[in-house]
């Protein structure tokens, strides 16, 4: 960089068009991947890193294909399915010489002026899933209908998660005649919980997959780039380095700063090359915000408005809706367009339609426009886009939220809400309303609709309970608290707000907002049966089950009186499901006649969650075939509709069988997965942390088994999940009992005991009173151990709930043990054992055949026959609970039997099998390089092993050849014939 001399010729440059440079490579392989269709092509980098330059450069190329550009606008409530209907925008109206079906009339809402070309409209679907679904099939036809080769989406980070939705839904259909996609987006704007990251981690199988990930040019290509702006010639090696460090090589940036330096006269031609003048007022920018700021200073007054304006508007603008917002005449505003897109900062399409040439352009100008005019703007703009037919109503929405404009705001957040909602787009329907909730004041009487159709919204999203959620939450609450809402009104927004707190794991609140919404639903009878139904759920509350089932009963009477078919099913469903809870026998009844599929997604979705609620329910009964059975049906119907959320819940209560069933193998890692896919969701959580921790308890891992079952405990307490609370309670009373501490066994199953005899619930007590009466007795309470065993009896009459019989089973054989009576308590410990392998249930069978060793054990201080009996019964039972997985089981059985004199059978724990003589695999890879003639270090780097180990297995090798020397071994190796003649470790050096 020099100072000004006489020399310069003064010669300033002029500005070209950068040539594209630095990307054959990405350009080739590019283009070598749509040759082979169908194919997915993801190209991601930052902002200016030239994705949009790659694109255009495929695309300008001479072929036979047909392409379908969109590009998603950096809006804050980006437009549900905007960036695909424009892409079909730019088609010069080619629908009434397509072969399109009936299906295609879906599309009349999102394509008007097509309407006397289009298929008659469908009727309405009262599913919004099924709607939405109908719309991608619609508009999958119209992409293979023009023959569409590649589709493609630029900047998917701003996509609306419909669009994203409906690329997953071409993705899944890609055929052999589908179209390719291309999906341009910067990685570091993705949220995490975006869709575009299951659309760029699952690609297809037996489809071309490419992903250009574009990194900053490097300094050659800088000077490249610079140099084809500026008349070909070179630039100096000082410029160079000067440009590459302060842009960091993103193209974008590099542009940018020249046209700043051209723009300030920084630059001059000497000795044949372009160099910088050293200028002291002047600091060259180190932001693309920066310089265009800068350029931005220098054009006419009317330019300047044109392009806050264009920022304000934010994506491709006709010149009368910018010269609206610019407040412009159309005359002085297509000058003022003409003049920034020839300083190359806007740049027009082929409909005159107009944007910044680079977003980071547009943000700059937009971020240093004043609050006052920025807020007058949006006002304009608003004004501007509502001459548009189809009004773009996210879009109105959010220029009017931007202008304070209070009245236009709601009335076009709630149009955009009802538009996303039939799209299936339910995650922006509720960010529409709770941004017009929490940031507005309206009358009572809309604040209270609003908050109403938003708590509904909420209920239909498919996402997992996350920040959106407990907003939704938060903003319902809040809307409660209005001064002047009828009682009918404050009604329909508790209604929803209930449903989500349960989801959200706040049942009692959730009992509470229910129970006042009930009283003032009558004018919906649907809806008041379903808060009946959730009220008769014995999960949480104070209730005995007899209030419980009053609620069922309610909505039972309700439900008789509704004519769709859809609802009734659905309220009949949860009905059973909530009736089994309550350990109702007559539930199995409804269960026998209730369907396993559906005619439409939202029949489909409600069977699978009924079943999935069935399968839960036959799993607290014991009846282990009749769960697998519904969670069968359930996960199929869930697969089948891409539901996440039910799935996992599927999976979880299928784990929860396997456990019981003794299916052990893999549930610690499944019990990993589930608990990282469902940490928004507390209860299905600590579901996942229970079977973590019944894994430890049974491996012996007493602290870490102890830690994850208090933590069940004290969150499902917390929470109001009663009925969480009784196995954790259970498994440790018999982890302190162990340690001989009853009085803490007692008190850790307290209150769910007190729970269970409030609620009058016993098929809940499964684990929970046989750990009581153990503790009880351990206290030396017979009396309250056998009253407590009594009242476990009456509460399971007449139910046949076959896991609380065989817990009840274990109780009587516990109680004639503590009495003294070993004979007889063998032979119920005995009946126990049967009645869990019935199930079957194997764990529990073994623990009450370890017990029964042990009565026949201590009867046979009496009768010295039975201690044979006894041992060879512990043995057996040592082996079995080693086997599936329970070692610190095996471990407490194992030290019972040296007490009695028994050997402990000699099983294999794991690691290392003995080999005797024979030489073990490690062994033979060490002595086939010594055949090789390596020494100990080459092989230590060989096999990456320390040379310790090394020394120990050839010693070991040795020492089974039966020689002592290396070259003794390698003799003795090759004449035994260890190896196979070829020696493919020989090579590793």
């Amino acid at each position: 960089m020099l100072d000004p001399s006489p020399e310069d010729d003064g010669t300033s440059p002029a500005i070209s068009t950068p040539r594209f440079v630095g990307r054959d490579r990405e350009l080739t392989a590019l283009r070598g991947a749509l040759a082979r269709p169908p194919a997915i092509v993801l190209v991601e980098g930052e902002a200016g890193i030239g994705k949009s330059r790659l694109l255009r450069e495929w695309s300008a190329a001479p072929d036979q294909r047909t392409a379908l550009v969109s590009v998603c606008p950096p809006l804050r409530e980006s437009l549900t399915l905007g960036p695909i209907v424009d892409a079909f925008h730019g088609i010069e109206r080619p629908v009434p010489r397509l072969p399109l079906t009936e299906l295609a009339g879906a599309l009349r809402p999102l394509f008007p002026e097509w309407s006397s070309d289009l298929p008659p409209v469908l009727p309405p679907l009262d599913d919004a899933k099924a709607a939405r679904h109908r719309l991608f099939r619609a508009l999958d036809e119209l992409l293979r209908a023009l023959r569409v080769d590649v589709l493609v989406l630029e900047d998917a980070q701003w996509a609306d998660e419909v669009t994203l939705e409906f690329l997953l839904f071409v993705l899944s259909r890609q055929q052999s005649d589908g179209p390719s996609l291309v999906i341009s987006y910067r990685p570091e704007e993705v949220d995490d919980g975006s869709l575009l990251l299951r659309l760029t981690s699952r690609l297809p199988a037996g489809v071309t997959q490419l992903r250009i990930a574009l990194a900053p040019l490097r300094p050659d290509d800088t000077a490249a780039l610079v140099s084809s702006m500026l008349d070909g010639n070179p630039i100096s090696r000082e410029f160079t380095t000067f440009l590459h460090e302060r842009t960091g090589g993103v193209p974008l940036a590099v542009e940018e700063s020249v046209r700043l330096m051209c723009d300030r006269a920084d630059l001059v031609f000497r000795d044949g090359q372009w160099v910088r003048l050293k200028l002291r007022e002047l600091r060259v920018p180190p932001t693309v915000r920066d310089s265009t700021r800068e350029r931005v200073s220098r054009l006419s007054p009317a330019a300047q408005q044109v392009l806050r304006a264009a920022a304000t508007l934010a994506e491709r603008s006709s010149v009368a809706t910018i010269a609206m917002t610019a407040d412009l005449s159309p005359a002085v505003c297509r000058g003022a367009v003409a003049e920034a897109a020839g300083a190359g900062v806007l740049d027009g399409d082929d409909r005159d339609r107009w944007r910044f040439r680079h977003v980071l352009a547009a943000t700059a100008v937009y971020e240093a426009i004043p609050l006052t005019d920025r807020r007058h703007l949006h006002l304009l703009a608003g004004r501007a886009l509502e001459h548009l037919r189809p009004p773009p109503v996210a879009r109105l929405a959010h220029h009017f939220r931007e202008a304070r404009e209070t009245r236009s705001w709601a009335r076009y957040a709630e149009q955009g809400a009802e538009l996303a909602m039939a799209s299936g787009d339910h995650t922006k329907a509720v960010d529409l309303l709770v941004d017009l909730l929490s940031w507005t004041v309206l009358p009572p009487a809309d604040r209270a609709r609003v908050a109403r159709i938003a708590g509904v919204a909420a209920l239909g999203r498919r996402e997992p309970v996350d920040e959106v959620y407990h907003r939704v939450i938060r903003t319902l609450r809040s809307v409660l608290a209005t001064p002047g809402l009828s009682a009918r009104q404050l009604a329909e927004i508790r209604n929803p707000l209930g449903r989500l707190l349960i989801t959200g794991g706040e049942a009692q609140a959730a009992l509470s907002e229910l129970e006042q919404a009930v009283a003032n639903l009558d004018h919906d009878p649907v809806e008041a049966a379903r808060a009946m139904t959730y009220l008769g759920w014995a999960y949480a509350g104070p209730w005995p089950a007899s209030t419980h089932r009053r609620w069922l009963d309610r909505a039972a009477e309700l439900t008789a009186q509704i004519d769709s078919p859809a609802q009734r099913l659905n309220l009949a469903g949860n009905r059973a499901a909530a009736l089994l809870m309550l350990g109702e026998e007559e539930a199995w009844d409804v269960v026998a006649g209730l369907p396993v599929d559906g005619t439409t997604t939202a029949e489909r979705l409600d069977v699978a969650r009924i079943h999935v609620n069935i399968g839960t329910g036959a799993l607290i009964w014991g009846r282990y075939a009749d769960a697998e059975q519904h969670l069968d049906v359930a996960l199929r119907l869930a697969e089948a509709e891409q539901a996440s959320r039910l799935q996992h819940n599927v999976r979880l209560e299928q784990a929860n069988l396997a456990w019981n069933t003794g299916r052990w193998d893999g549930l610690a890692e499944t019990s990993t997965v589930l608990a990282d896919a469902d940490r928004d969701r507390p209860a299905h959580y600590l579901g996942s942390i229970r079977l973590a921790a019944r894994l430890a308890a049974t491996a012996g891992r007493r602290r870490a088994a102890e830690e994850q079952f208090r933590l069940v405990l004290e969150e499902s307490a917390r929470l109001g999940a009663v009925d969480d609370t009784m196995e954790a309670a259970a498994a440790l009373a018999r982890l302190w009992l162990t340690d001989g501490n009853s009085r803490r066994a007692l008190r850790v199953t307290d209150e769910p005991m007190d729970t269970v005899r409030r609620k009058g619930i016993w098929v809940w007590a499964t684990d929970l009173v046989p750990a009581r009466v153990e503790a009880l007795l351990a206290a030396g309470d017979l009396t309250g151990a056998t009253r407590l065993v009594g009242r476990f009896a009456r509460g399971l009459r007449g139910r046949t709930a076959p896991a609380p019989r065989a817990a009840l089973a274990v109780c009587r054989a516990l109680l004639l043990a503590a009495a003294g009576d070993h004979s007889r308590a063998a032979t119920a410990y005995d009946r126990a054992a049967r009645a869990w392998s019935a199930l079957p249930r194997p764990y529990d069978a073994m623990r009450a055949r370890e017990r029964q060793a042990e009565a026949l054990l201590a009867q046979g201080r009496t009768e010295p026959g039975l201690l044979d009996q006894g041992r060879e019964l512990l043995s057996a039972q040592y082996e079995q609970l080693f086997r599936l997985g329970a070692r610190g089981d095996a471990d407490r059985v194992a030290q019972r039997l040296r007490e009695h004199g028994a050997e402990v059978p000699r099983l294999w724990r794991g690691g290392r099998r003995g080999y005797g003589d024979q030489l073990s695999p490690r062994e033979l890879d060490v002595v086939q390089l010594v055949v090789a003639g390596k020494t100990n270090r080459q092989i230590s780097r060989i096999l990456a092993k320390s040379a310790a180990t090394v020394d120990q297995q050839l010693r070991a090798a040795m020492r089974k050849l039966k020689v002592s020397s290396r070259t003794a071994l390698a003799v003795k190796a090759v004449e035994a014939g260890v190896f196979a003649e070829e020696d493919p470790l020989d090579g590793a050096s």
